[in-house]
């Protein structure tokens, strides 16, 4: 146990929007960082579980860091932090679709949005083992290469079907003003 405290201890005073968000705190409170991160999870717990707006407050926190760090990663001239939050937010779309089918069922389970926020924290850690990286790996890159000519294939029919629709629109939306035209002069 002693080691999860020590490396704890070491991600709060690493520099960084964390590190520094704390010792900006404890400098003003007097009180320790390790204190106020646990104080804070704990607030933060207790709100998911019993709170309004555990949704949103949710879904914020799956979403403002991860594109935070997302916009860093494309302005960096690393490939591989582009790859992790790419996939970060393969994952997110997938998870949010399903979620989007699920939520009137998964709504009134208890605890359902510390579940969904721990989950998407475990996606987002900066570990080789995150949940992005084992979902994507083990459920979504498998059905996509699996399917995915079938996919193309539908995607181009879709896309064809679209232009011909849209031409034909544009075609009628030409005739229409012509005809009303038309029909304004013969009842001149």
């Amino acid at each position: 146990m002693g080691s999860m405290q020590q490396r704890l201890e070491r991600f709060l005073y690493s520099p960084g929007p964390i590190g520094d968000l704390l010792g900006q705190l404890e400098a003003r409170t007097g009180v320790q960082r390790l204190y106020l991160a646990t104080g804070s999870v704990a607030f933060l717990g207790l709100y998911l579980m019993f709170g309004y707006g555990a949704s949103l407050l949710c879904n914020i926190i799956g979403f403002v860091y991860p594109a935070y760090v997302s916009i860093k990663a494309i302005e960096s001239n690393s490939k591989e932090d582009d790859t992790m939050w790419l996939t970060y937010w393969v994952v997110y779309g997938v998870f949010s679709v399903a979620e989007f089918f699920s939520d009137l069922f998964l709504y009134w389970f208890p605890f359902y949005y510390v579940g969904k926020c721990m989950f998407l924290v475990w996606c987002m850690a900066p570990v080789p083992w995150n949940g992005s990286q084992v979902i994507y790996h083990s459920i979504i890159r498998p059905f996509f290469l699996k399917h995915h000519s079938t996919v193309d294939n539908m995607m181009g029919d879709i896309g064809t079907k679209a232009l011909d629709a849209a031409s034909t629109v544009t075609r009628e939306g030409i005739k229409t003003p012509l005809n009303v035209a038309e029909l304004l002069q013969k009842a001149k």
